[in-house]
Formats: C-alpha cells, sequence, structure tokens
C-alpha cells in the first residue's frame, strides 16, 4: 500500500482512537538515545504506515547513502565536495578510514582553538594595553553566526563567567552600534567567521568594528585585538589579522554545519574547552547512532520519515519548532536555516524537477510564550501544521517553575493531540495535530550536540527521500549576485524593473 492509501485510510481515524485502540502505544511509537526520548506516538501513523515508511528508506538507499556521507564521498554533488561536518566531532584516535589526513588537520585547529582560549581565559592573551579580555564580539552571518549564537544561549549555566559574549551579524550596522558603547575597546577581543573573508555583510561589519576599535586604540592594536576564521591569508594580511590568530575552515564544511569547527570559538571562549567537547562528543553519540542503528530505532531516520510522511503525506505545508525553555528560544531561527536552505530544492540529483513538494516552512518559539501568541492557529486555525515539542525536565533554578513547563508543555501536548467536541462550534478543537515530543533531563553541551546532530541528520533523510542536495545553496548566492551589480547606489545600472524605485530612492535619501 502506497503512502498516500495509508494517509486516506488514517486520516478519518483520530489519534485518540489510535491510543484507545492500543494502550501500549507509547512504548510502540518512542524512541530513547543518547539522552533524548522521541515521543512521536501523537503522529497520524500507525504499525502499517511505519513499516511503509521504514520500506521507503530501504528503497531509496537511505544505509547506502549514510555510508557515503561519513565516508567521504561527493555527496554535494552540484559542487563535487565531501560533506564531512561528522568529521569535526571524531575524537583523536578515531579517525574514519581514509580519512586520517583530514582529521589531523581538524584535530591541529582544535588545539589552535583551545590554546587560545585557555590563553584569554589565563590572562596570558590581553590587548595591546596589558588589560585582560572581557568582551568577545562574534561576527558573522547565516551559519557563522545562528549555530554559535543558539548554543551560547542555550548553554548559558555552563558558561565559564570570564567574558561576555556578543553576535553582529545585520548589514545595517546597527546591531554593533547599539553595542559598542557598552564596550570597552581595550578589553575587546573580535572574531570574524568568513570562510572566503569575502561575505559582504561580515566584511562590511567586521570594517565598522576594526574602525571603531583603532580609532580609539591606533592602527597598531588590530593584530592583537582580532582573530580569524578564514582561508584567505591574503584578506587577513590586509585588514591586519595577526597570524596567531587564524582558523582554518574546508570547504567540505557548509556554513550551517560549521558550529563544530573554529566557528563556534566564541562559544568555547563562553562555556570552556571542556563543555565544548562535551558538545562534539554528544554529537559524535548521534553520529554513531544514525550511522549503526536500524531505521525503526533510529531517531534521525524517523524525525526524517515522519517528515516526509507529514509534508507529502498528510500535506503539511509548515513545521513549528517550540522548545519549552527560554534558552532554545534561537533553535527555531537556527533549523529554519538548517532545514530550509537544505531542503529548499526543486529539482532533483539529476537535475529533474522533483515530483513532489520539498521542505517546509520552518518556524517557531519557546513554549509558553507561543502559548500566547500562535498556538490559537493551531489549536482551531485551517493551516496544516505539523510540530515538535522540545522539553527539558531540569532547566530552571527553581523547581517550582520546572514543574510549572512541564505541565504546561504536557497540556498542549494533549490538547493538540485529544481535540474537544462542543455544541458550540467556536469552542471546538479538531485535535490530531501530528506532532513530536523530544524530552530530556536538562540542556546540557552532550545533550545539546546530540540534539543538533539529530536534526542534521533528520534533514539528510529528508534529502534522500526527495532526492535531493541538502548541502547546495545557489539561491542564496542568486538573491547577493543582484545586490553586487546594484553597488554603489547612484552610480550602477540597475535592472529596468528597478529603475523607478531607484530613482524615488535616491530622491529620498
Amino acid at each position: 500500500m502506497t503512502l498516500e492509501l495509508h494517509a486516506r485510510r488514517l486520516v478519518a481515524t483520530t489519534v485518540r482512537t489510535l491510543f484507545a485502540a492500543d494502550p501500549a502505544r507509547f512504548a510502540r511509537f518512542s524512541r530513547e538515545a543518547c539522552g533524548i526520548l522521541f515521543d512521536f506516538s501523537r503522529q497520524r501513523l500507525d504499525g502499517a504506515a511505519l513499516d511503509a515508511l521504514v520500506a521507503l528508506a530501504e528503497s531509496r538507499g537511505l544505509r547506502t547513502r549514510i555510508d557515503a556521507l561519513f565516508s567521504g564521498a561527493e555527496v554535494n554533488t552540484t559542487e563535487r565536495r565531501a560533506a564531512l561536518h561528522t568529521l569535526l566531532r571524531v575524537p583523536a584516535g578515531r579517525a574514519p578510514a581514509g580519512l586520517a589526513a583530514q582529521h589531523a588537520e581538524v584535530l591541529a585547529v582544535r588545539r589552535q582553538c583551545a590554546e587560545l582560549v585557555r590563553a584569554v581565559h589565563e590572562g596570558r592573551r590581553t590587548g595591546t594595553g596589558g588589560a585582560r579580555f572581557t568582551d568577545v564580539v562574534s561576527i558573522g552571518i547565516g551559519g557563522s553566526d545562528l549555530g554559535p549564537a543558539m548554543a551560547t544561549a542555550a548553554l548559558a549555566p555552563h558558561d565559564a563567567g570570564l567574558l561576555r559574549t556578543h553576535f553582529v551579524s545585520n548589514v545595517d550596522g546597527t546591531q554593533f552600534a547599539d553595542l559598542a558603547p557598552a564596550l570597552d575597546p581595550a578589553r575587546t577581543l573580535v572574531i570574524i567567521c568568513s570562510k572566503t573573508f569575502t561575505t559582504q555583510e561580515t566584511i562590511a561589519n567586521a570594517g565598522r568594528v576594526r574602525a571603531w576599535l583603532a580609532g580609539r586604540l591606533g592602527e597598531a592594536a588590530v593584530p592583537r585585538h582580532f582573530a580569524a576564521v578564514s582561508v584567505n591569508d591574503a584578506a587577513m594580511d590586509a585588514f591586519g589579522v595577526g597570524r596567531d590568530a587564524r582558523f582554518a575552515m574546508w570547504d567540505w564544511v557548509g556554513g550551517r554545519y560549521s558550529l563544530w569547527s573554529a566557528v563556534g570559538l566564541a562559544l568555547e571562549l563562553a562555556i570552556g574547552t571542556a563543555n565544548f567537547e562535551a558538545m562534539l562528543a554528544g554529537a559524535h553519540a548521534m553520529d554513531g547512532h544514525f550511522r549503526t542503528t536500524p531505521f525503526r530505532d533510529n531517531l534521525p531516520a524517523i524525525a526524517g520519515l515522519l517528515a516526509h510522511w507529514n509534508r507529502n503525506a498528510l500535506g503539511c505545508g509548515s513545521h513549528a519548532v517550540l522548545p519549552y525553555t527560554q534558552r532554545l528560544a534561537r533553535l527555531p531561527a537556527y533549523l529554519q536555516q538548517l532545514e530550509m536552505e537544505s531542503l529548499g530544492k526543486r529539482v532533483t540529483l539529476a537535475g529533474e524537477p522533483v515530483a513532489t513538494a520539498t521542505g517546509p516552512v520552518i518556524w517557531g518559539e519557546p513554549g509558553s510564550n507561543a502559548q500566547h501568541s500562535f498556538f490559537q492557529l493551531l489549536h482551531q486555525g485551517t493551516a496544516d501544521v505539523s510540530a515538535d515539542f522540545l522539553l527539558p525536565l531540569a532547566a530552571a533554578a527553581d523547581p517550582g517553575a520546572d514543574e510549572l513547563v512541564i505541565a504546561n508543555c504536557l497540556a498542549q501536548v494533549q490538547a493538540f493531540m485529544a481535540g474537544r467536541e462542543s455544541p458550540e462550534a467556536y469552542r471546538v478543537y479538531p485535535g490530531s495535530r501530528p506532532l513530536s515530543l523530544l524530552a530530556f533531563a536538562r540542556l546540557d553541551p552532550a545533550t545539546l550536540g546530540a540534539l543538533i546532530a539529530l536534526y542534521e541528520h533528520k534533514v539528510f533523510v529528508e534529502s534522500v527521500l526527495w532526492d535531493i542536495n541538502p548541502f547546495d545553496q545557489w539561491g542564496v548566492e542568486f538573491g547577493k549576485s543582484i545586490c553586487g551589480s546594484l553597488l554603489p547606489l547612484g552610480s550602477a545600472t540597475p535592472p529596468a524593473e528597478l529603475r523607478d524605485l531607484a530613482a524615488w530612492i535616491a530622491r529620498r535619501r
């Protein structure tokens, strides 16, 4: 039976009915690995539908594609590259076969990052006047910003308490303009994250920060106050980044998968090397689970299969990410990039149009806040939306707050599943909203690493089912190329369709 037929069969059955028919449904439709419980018992599926999804994964060669990903094969076909972000979290002495040279480079950069962190934390690396650093400003955009910013907020309880960490990304300059008055340039370390050192937004912000710092401390101070994650030595020379503060990147690591590399240096400075390595270890554990566990018990595989089921069989055009902790407030934005940049594709690996809808819209907000904003649409609106609830069991310093959070999360999970009938139409709640719950004891570095890796691999599973390349992002390049053709404003010749608008803007600037 096809997925469409299974969906047609199940759409007439409420999830509450499925629970009533199977008292062991929770046990049958939940899995646990790497400290994470993945409860998908409230998804609109049964054993036969799950069997069909697993069979689909096998028929699409998912196991072979997973092996290709981990072995360094050219899985990024349009750019003719491997996608070896998983290598960034492999511990010393465990280099995969055939990847020893690349792994040695990874470990060398890891040692370099750890040394800078120690030097800053111990006060051996200081600003040009000898003052200890108190603030770190990380400049990047996309994956060079979203990952470190998300993880730094998520792991706030593990902060070493030695530095204040800030992130600057938007090209409009307001982030740094608002931040600068709170900074002492003599005590500020700046990290520029741009693989090519040509990313327009990042280099514009780096130039602003450089002018601010040099204007107050002098040009000679620049090398002591800047570090960079890049491969463009000539550009770093011209900018003034000291040779002792340059960290390599590789073309086999995409930006949205780069948190595990030196792009995470600001995070490592915040939480310390031991905690950063615990995050790597958590991700590596999830990698092992994904690579070796049968699909029926494999958390990322099941998550990817459910995403495919909800998108293509049930017609859910969007997916809400609902963390029940404020510390994961940036996770929805991080997953927006991970999923929508990876899965927003319309052609197959063979260059043919895809036959079905691909990536859904990803969005979300922290739990109890969201209950008072968009949950109304989820409960009674007409949009078909799937959702992930994320629940740490111990997140607050106040045990009473933890209890309240857990109760709120479970109440919403129950309401979305059960719904409610009423003789008053405006009090009817349809229920059977497709949702999963990811619960974990606490949001520590290892759990965060495992959680992020779970979502990375979920996206890979979806890409295999749709036969698309999740590692390129040509749409991003397209818009940026047009921007370049418009500069400098007033002198460049815009496309004909923009000329009247450009003239209007020029008259009012």
